[in-house]
């Protein structure tokens, strides 16, 4: 094979592994969109600033975002791999990386979860199989509580470290660029961040304190807009609703209403997950955003909270409506021309339900 051969088939192997690797993810993801839209409602309506406050009800999000989302998506990721086994191991495993968390485990969910039922996997196939039928439901609990116990342990004290010093590295880097006067290019750090649930360490932990810096003596601070702003999120959801996968079509309009009106920007992030290439749309959206915002000097007087337009708007301070709207209206277009590129307006899902069709003898599977 001459070299002009192999360099595409090199890339063909590349883009399959990408595709792969995004099909994975969302095999472990879009299943539990539901959960992640129940999780946005509540938070929209019960939260101290949201549309009914109610403290009762409100003790509901945190419970929800930090220990039952990740457990369902280390459920899932252990049932993809090993079964019902695997999806028990997967929990219990996600379970000893949620408690105690500040932020939510969903990465590491991802993570340990398939990894904890492929052990358990091994396991059974190199000893579980050879135990005799006396014995079998015997070995099977145990082993299966050992691996999973373990990995639970390993986990907390492994994974929530890795965690915290990935936040801290991003932190320095969005601080590094706002000195440096690069604020378009803060979207390259702060957009992947949010897709990986540490959009408020972000925001709350190095935007905000030099957003309050920043307003003391201007009465106004573009880091305020820069995390919450919700163009971009309003845009890969637009183009999913139009040109994603039949599961993407169903649920992102509802999405919409929780993520621009609501402000909860968590409800995107599960489908960039499952899509990964999104991530250059939110990337694009967001530094598009702030470019506009650093043009027409934009700012708010506090930070949003929920980072819903309505939130937005009612701390923009008198007179500067215009630059904060053009903002957020230059990173949604831009996020929905990204996405919808990437999603190639919805020709590929085409092209996918038809191969399906004639594999299922013209019968079109979900």
């Amino acid at each position: 094979m001459t070299k002009t051969e192999d360099a595409p088939s090199r890339a063909h192997q590349l883009r399959a592994s990408v595709q792969r690797f995004g099909g994975h993810l969302a095999g472990m993801v879009m299943p539990n969109i539901g959960a992640f839209i129940a999780w946005g409602l509540i938070t929209a309506l019960f939260i101290p600033s949201g549309w009914l406050p109610n403290a009762q009800l409100g003790e509901l999000v945190d419970p929800m975002v930090k220990l039952l989302l990740p457990v369902l998506i280390g459920y899932t990721g252990g049932r993809l791999v090993h079964g019902q086994r695997g999806a028990v191991v997967g929990a219990v495993a996600t379970v000893g990386i949620a408690v105690g968390a500040d932020v939510p485990m969903f990465l590491g969910a991802m993570l340990i979860g398939p990894l904890t039922a492929y052990l358990l996997k091994l396991w059974d196939n190199s000893v579980g199989e050879k135990v005799g039928a006396g014995f079998k439901m015997l070995v099977d609990n145990f082993s299966a509580g050992i691996i999973g116990g373990a990995m639970a342990v390993l986990g907390s004290l492994a994974i929530g470290p890795v965690v915290e010093a990935i936040t801290k590295a991003l932190g320095n880097g969005v601080q590094a660029l706002l000195e440096a006067h690069l604020l378009p290019l803060v979207s390259v750090i702060v957009e992947p961040a949010k897709v990986l649930f540490l959009n408020n360490a972000i925001n709350h932990g190095v935007l905000s304190p030099l957003g309050v810096t920043h307003s003391a003596d201007t009465g106004k601070a573009i880091e305020f807009l820069i995390e919450p702003n919700p163009g971009p999120g309003l845009g890969i959801l637009v183009a999913l609703a139009l040109f994603g996968v039949r599961a993407a079509r169903a649920t992102a309009p509802g999405a919409i209403v929780i993520q621009f009106l609501g402000g909860i920007h968590e409800i995107y992030f599960p489908y960039i997950l499952a899509q990964p290439r999104l991530i250059l749309a939110a990337i694009a959206g967001g530094a598009s955003g702030v470019l506009v915002f650093s043009i027409f000097g934009a700012g708010l007087t506090a930070t949003p909270s929920p980072g819903s337009i309505f939130a937005i708007l009612a701390v923009t301070p008198k007179g500067g409506y215009f630059g904060v709207i053009a903002g957020v209206v230059v990173s949604a277009a831009v996020s929905f021309i990204i996405a919808a590129l990437l999603l190639k307006f919805g020709r590929g899902n085409k092209e996918a339900e038809r191969k399906r069709e004639v594999g299922n003898g013209g019968v079109v599977t979900a």
